[in-house]
């Protein structure tokens, strides 16, 4: 593949949120506080890390955000849609995910933010409603409806470039079917009412036919549609999914890949999370808990490839599940049971009990997701960035490819993908120069 030409960061930048309830108001308050110096952009890997380039025998080190082109946080606008029109701020009250002294600091910045009339459809979330949603005969007509309030927001706030961040609820359930197969089909279902057809696709659809990035960060499907994925391969926009990676899941990619590079066996992993938000109210509709319990369980049969090592994880029990208790609101408590074995078999116990705040660990993600899909587009990159795998659950790969799960390998896959874009050497951490052996021998392997 050719090295990029990657174009300046220029302008203002619009990330645009379905859905603005506790994750994406926190990723507003939060991107506010930072600019104005009352906090820091904890947990951003655009805002604070950093990336080693060349050999550690160069002692070159730069921060993500100084070594390629990212907006400035100055620069980033906010938008969305949603069923109920308080805006961002009342929302972020409403949330409780915020103390009231870090909301008052960003309250009139917040309070500009109101939200566009959504489309909503409660066959897919079933125990939420609201008053602000948008009418038309088809969901052709609906699709068109989000792509005229996508320009219009792009001229109102003088945007150079647009991103959108599914943060809406999770949808019910829903398998590929014909309708999904090729764009003439699902278009065709839009004009039919297809009840195939969610509300979440539209939004996708949408945005892939403005050109602007689209990252799914809820388990349901959108974006990962044949149609879609092929749709934005052909019109050159850059597509991420599915489901931030935040309390138990990263944890499990955590863990998980540590045991089996130890060859420990795994007999039973317990998960069991209480929630008292939004979120946690709509996962107690059994199809929008499938939704994401598919996507909860498939980590740990990515990573352990029990098929490879059927004495170690061929019998493994893998249970997942999620218990709406509203006194806990926002701060998700994730208990997780790992029974293990070792050597001759023997067992032996690891406990987590991870006491989250889930937007808090979920809005840093917001904010690197829409900035590294900018940077693909202004990259050149278009279709599925598989790179971003680092930040999801269920990461969006090439029909044919196995997802890669284990966090640190999916780390090194985002920080090799920002060498190749800013022409630097790739890193594999092969070391073998550094102990005599053959730079040239050594470079056609890696070094």
């Amino acid at each position: 593949m050719k090295t990029p030409n990657v174009l300046p960061a220029s302008g203002r930048l619009g990330i645009l949120t379905p859905g603005m309830g506790a994750v994406s108001t926190t990723f507003m308050a939060g991107v506010i506080s930072a600019r104005k110096g009352f906090t820091k952009p904890i947990g951003s890997l655009t805002e604070m890390g950093y990336i080693r380039l060349g050999k550690r025998t160069e002692n070159r080190q730069s921060l993500i955000r100084e070594f390629l082109p990212f907006t400035r946080l100055e620069d980033i606008v906010f938008g969305g849609w949603d069923i109920y029109s308080d805006n961002a701020y009342e929302a972020a009250a409403n949330a409780k995910v915020l103390e009231k002294e870090h909301l008052e600091q960003v309250k009139d910045e917040l309070s500009k933010v109101v939200p566009m009339s959504a489309v909503f459809d409660p066959a897919f979330v079933k125990n939420i409603s609201g008053p602000n949603v948008k009418k038309g005969k088809t969901k052709f007509d609906l699709a068109q409806q989000l792509r005229e309030d996508i320009r219009g927001f792009k001229k109102t706030n003088n945007c150079e470039r647009l991103v959108m961040v599914w943060c809406g609820s999770t949808e019910a359930h829903l398998v590929a079917g014909a309708e999904h197969q090729t764009i003439e089909a699902f278009e065709k279902a839009l004009m039919d009412n297809s009840p195939n057809i969610a509300p979440s696709m539209l939004y996708t659809y949408a945005a892939i036919m403005e050109g602007v990035p689209y990252v799914n960060g809820a388990p349901n499907l959108s974006v990962e549609l044949p149609c879609l994925m092929k749709l934005a391969e052909d019109r050159g926009v850059p597509i991420a999914g599915s489901d931030f990676k935040t309390g138990q899941t990263l944890m499990k990619t955590i863990v998980a890949p540590g045991l089996k590079a130890r060859l420990l066996g795994i007999a039973g992993w317990y998960s069991t999370n209480i929630l008292g938000n939004r979120d946690g109210e709509v996962l107690q509709d059994p199809e929008s808990f499938k939704s994401k319990e598919v996507s909860k369980l498939s980590v740990l049969d990515t990573v352990l490839e029990p098929e490879r090592y059927p004495d170690l994880y061929g019998d493994l029990h893998h249970l997942v599940k999620i218990n709406y208790y509203k006194p806990r609101g926002d701060n998700k408590e994730g208990w997780d049971n790992i029974d293990i074995f070792g050597w001759m078999g023997y067992p032996m116990q690891i406990k987590i009990n991870f006491l989250c705040r889930d937007s808090i660990l979920a809005a840093p993600l917001v904010l690197d997701l829409a900035q590294f899909m900018d940077l693909a587009a202004r990259s050149g990159f278009s279709g599925i960035q598989e790179w971003l795998s680092f930040y999801l659950k269920s990461p969006l790969v090439k029909p044919g490819l196995r997802p890669e799960h284990d966090l640190q390998v999916q780390l090194l896959k985002l920080q090799n993908t920002l060498r190749f874009i800013g022409k630097e050497e790739l890193i594999n951490h092969l070391g073998l120069t550094y102990y005599g052996h053959d730079e040239g021998e050594a470079s056609r392997i890696g070094n």
